[in-house]
């Protein structure tokens, strides 16, 4: 793994904690020569990470809508930043340029990054690690609702183990890079899984 794709709010928050998060995790991943990918913004925790890795010595690559540029919100200096057309573009163009993913606060952008690349995975399209920092306890509704769609039978338990949660990003980016090599799922295997 090289590079590490990291969703998270184009606001700070109305936590500290938010803002010392991304500036750990953008440290943490330059740190240990993992490229970061992100959405290419120089506002809120995007801003934040992409600064704290640039500072730290780290490459950075942000990808970015031309809407988004045209308002001034790309990064000026990153080490790279790819200009697309749409949103599901960048999303498609994060993903393959990642060889894993971390989900931090954010709102619906945030939001959806992260449940569109946990569907990518429940479907089999990838195999990579994904993490959820979960600062200050952001994710907890999200975690408890996860827990009561396979209660009420929307998910299956073993859906619940494609991600790892932690609320330290250094101890976060460490699990990433030491996650076994997990085999990427397929139609039958959910079948088979289903029958047992």
């Amino acid at each position: 793994m090289r590079s590490v794709c990291v969703f998270c709010g184009s606001r700070s928050g109305t936590n500290p904690a938010f803002s010392s998060s991304a500036t750990a995790l953008g440290q943490s991943l330059a740190r240990r020569r993992q490229r970061l990918v992100y959405g290419g913004g120089n506002v809120g925790l995007m801003g934040i990470l992409a600064d704290a890795a640039i500072d730290a010595g780290g490459e950075v690559v942000g990808v970015i809508p031309a809407a988004l540029l045209e308002r001034e919100l790309g990064h000026g200096s990153l080490t790279e930043l790819r200009v697309v057309q749409t949103m599901h573009e960048r999303k498609a163009m994060m993903a393959d340029l990642s060889g894993a993913f971390v989900a931090m606060p954010g709102g619906f952008g945030t939001l959806d990054e992260l449940c569109e690349i946990l569907t990518w995975a429940q479907l089999g399209l990838h195999a990579k690690p994904v993490g959820v920092l979960n600062v200050a306890g952001y994710f907890d509704a999200f975690l408890e609702f996860l827990l009561r769609a396979t209660r009420d039978g929307f998910l299956h338990d073993f859906d619940r183990e494609l991600f790892l949660v932690d609320d330290d990003p250094d101890r976060l980016v460490e699990q990433l890079l030491t996650a076994p090599p997990r085999k990427a799922r397929t139609v039958d295997d959910k079948i088979d899984r289903r029958v047992r």
